[in-house]
């Protein structure tokens, strides 16, 4: 690891607390597993951040819409601008691998919104909206559409929109100049499983869906026929809790590790985190351990760099509890006091130049 010197950015939500302040950023502390805080950013109810693959910006998810900010060289941010998404707060987003395009996932209006990047990280105009159509208010979750997660296929032709209300992955091919998108594929999970987060694995060639409601993960192939569509098929149906798991319970995060060597997840209501380790030939994925994160309802959980600590955020508890890994034994040792941080949604490490 050497040297290297991270910052980590945790988004979180302001209503109900005292605090405006919706972005903390902390000093990540590598030795001992731990966070210092650093700065924290105003901003209302930052749900989730997503750092551009250039690596100079940061964009963050608000009540007005989105707003991005330059990232200066020791992690504090700037703000750049805010621009509206002509809907309901957004619960995801995203960037292409240009960086030309930033969308974003509505929740609570199905609506997903495709807007312009400019050079200088400012945010710029709606060059797509789109609604997905469910089936009427047969309930309240299920059978309404929710978009909860966008990304792009890393080969950056093809969008997919998780849609954990309709149980599907919408596949659209993105139109590069105009920023219009075109279905042209779905990806179909079992009924009721809620599809909640999505992530390609670094050749891109892998594709990682967990499902909130059935609490697993299904593993995909991707690649492209030779007419140009997208092919998904499915290699891989893992479950994200122990066989003696809590009832009712709601997995919630997907991220990497910063090699791409193993994947973590959690569960709320079980109240657990649980890693695997991926194989590097064929993406498949092998439990290393599901332990609990001394926490209530983790709404995420990732891997420090050096894939020796580990940091749940844990949304009703108002809490980040970090560990100890040892990959080999496959333990999760709680390394000191939890950190108060009011509702927790969404962690990112970043590398300081």
């Amino acid at each position: 690891m050497g040297k290297e010197k991270y910052v980590a950015y945790v988004s979180t939500y302001t209503y109900g607390n005292k605090s405006g302040f919706g972005i903390r950023i902390y000093d990540v502390d590598m030795e001992n597993g731990r966070f210092l805080e650093k700065d924290q950013v105003e901003i209302t109810n930052s749900s989730y951040v997503t750092i551009s693959h250039n690596r100079k910006f940061l964009y963050s998810i608000t009540d007005f819409g989105v707003e991005s900010y330059k990232i200066l060289e020791d992690g504090s941010l700037s703000m750049i601008n805010h621009a509206s998404i002509n809907g309901m707060r957004g619960c995801y987003l995203s960037t292409d691998y240009d960086d030309k395009f930033l969308f974003v996932a509505g929740y609570h209006d199905a609506k997903l919104t495709v807007l312009r990047v400019n050079e200088d990280g400012a945010i710029g105009e709606i060059t797509e909206e789109i609604f997905h159509k469910g089936l009427g208010s047969i309930a309240e979750r299920n059978f309404r559409p929710h978009i909860n997660c966008v990304k792009m296929t890393r080969d950056n032709k093809f969008l997919c929109a998780a849609d954990l209300g309709m149980d599907h992955v919408v596949i659209y091919e993105l139109n590069h100049s105009n920023g219009r998108l075109r279905q042209v594929d779905m990806i179909r999970s079992e009924q009721e499983s809620a599809p909640r987060h999505l992530k390609f694995s670094a050749d891109g060639k892998i594709l990682y869906i967990v499902h909130e409601l059935k609490n697993y993960i299904d593993v995909y192939t991707y690649s492209i026929d030779e007419h140009n569509n997208p092919v998904f098929e499915k290699i891989q149906n893992i479950s994200t809790l122990n066989t003696y798991h809590a009832g009712g319970s709601a997995a919630s995060a997907l991220n990497f590790s910063e090699d791409f060597r193993y994947l973590c997840s959690s569960n709320a209501g079980d109240n657990s985190v649980i890693v695997y380790a991926i194989d590097q030939e064929t993406g498949l994925l092998d439990k290393r351990f599901c332990l609990p994160v001394s926490g209530d309802y983790p709404k995420d959980a990732a891997l420090f760099p050096d894939n020796r600590h580990l940091v749940s955020l844990n949304h009703e508890s108002d809490s980040m509890t970090f560990f100890n890994v040892d990959m080999e034994k496959g333990t999760l040792i709680m390394n000191g006091k939890e950190m108060k941080v009011d509702q927790p949604n969404c962690v990112i490490f970043y590398r300081l130049q």
